[in-house]
């Protein structure tokens, strides 16, 4: 008996008992006059068709999107891998479930990220950009740190946020200090930590905090327009001066840099200019990370769609390079 075996690496005849996303689960009845129960398992790997020789009483519908524990072996059916459930059940609170073991999670160590960015919020030298930060970021925490930043196309996976935000960041904090003469830092870092933070409010999540769907506020609304009254309410609340709150909603309102994907208004101030151009650079360069994870070295991708284009692999990447020359 394996256990948390990825599900991607199961073979038939495996016998595993572990923790398991429930994609899908539907109620059967056989020829026999018999039910049975179907379901769809996930983790981070991958998927499988599931199936369990019974009517199931210890998991129902209603926990689709949660984490469950399930025992049994693999078959085949049909040339496919089939997951047969034994014994099945409801995770309980002292179960030892590792949500990066379930879902597709960032790369990157959460916990510290998290302190990262509560380091770059105590950066901030202005008291009113500082403060806004601090009540915004604090009201959603428990989204802010956990949620993807898309439900398709780049970093729509567990921690996608706060991955995205910690990298513009890092870009922001650079730019403004090749830019003194241009760019305010302060406002420049408060917009880059704000520009997303309604993407709390735009989805509605799986309580394996994944994106399900749109909520009606994001379908009539959208992440820009709520961002901008979040930030319009707090400064109030907080009695921001009227320009430090203006300039700080335009780069809400015009992060997308054009129009046609999305911007109330364009970009109209340096900061509002850069905040543009790092948000577009980091999204289309994690669709280059996460498509280079099944990318054969050397070679070309199919037409990736929110590229519009086929990428290239480099046989070598530049971090071995670099690796192998230092």
């Amino acid at each position: 008996m394996e256990f948390q075996k990825p599900l991607t690496q199961l073979r038939v005849g495996d016998e595993v008992e572990g923790f398991y996303a429930l994609f899908s689960l539907a109620e059967r009845m056989g020829s026999n006059g018999k039910p049975f129960t179907v379901l769809s398992l996930g983790d981070r790997s991958g998927s499988i068709d599931a199936k369990y020789w019974d009517h199931c009483e210890a998991v129902t519908a209603e926990d689709i999107g949660t984490a469950i524990k399930v025992r049994g072996e693999v078959s085949e059916y049909k040339g496919n891998l089939q997951f047969i459930v034994r014994r099945i059940r409801r995770v309980l609170p002292q179960d030892p479930v590792n949500m990066a073991d379930l879902v597709p999670t960032a790369p990157i160590d959460l916990d510290a990220a998290w302190s990262e960015l509560q380091e770059a919020i105590e950066s901030i030298a202005d008291e009113d950009y500082r403060a806004l930060c601090a009540l915004l970021i604090s009201r959603s925490e428990s989204l802010f740190r956990t949620i993807p930043a898309a439900k398709s196309v780049h970093h729509a996976f567990r921690g996608g946020l706060l991955m995205h935000t910690l990298r513009m960041l890092h870009l922001a904090d650079d730019l403004s200090a090749n830019y003194p003469e241009l760019i305010n830092r302060d406002l420049l870092m408060a917009g880059t930590l704000l520009h997303d933070l309604a993407k709390t409010r735009e989805f509605s999540f799986s309580k394996l905090g994944l994106v399900q769907e749109y909520s009606v506020e994001g379908q009539l609304l959208g992440h820009i327009v709520m961002g901008a009254q979040m930030v319009d309410a707090a400064a109030r609340e907080l009695e921001t001066l009227d320009e430090k709150r203006i300039l700080l909603e335009h780069l809400i309102l015009s992060h997308h840099g054009d129009r046609e994907f999305g911007a109330a208004v364009l970009p109209a101030t340096p900061e509002s200019e850069v905040l543009s151009f790092i948000d577009r650079l980091d999204s289309r360069l994690e669709v280059y990370r996460e498509n280079f994870a099944t990318l054969a070295p050397g070679t070309f991708s199919q037409r990736v769609g929110s590229l519009d284009k086929r990428i290239y692999k480099p046989s070598a990447p530049a971090a071995e390079e670099h690796k192998e020359e230092t």
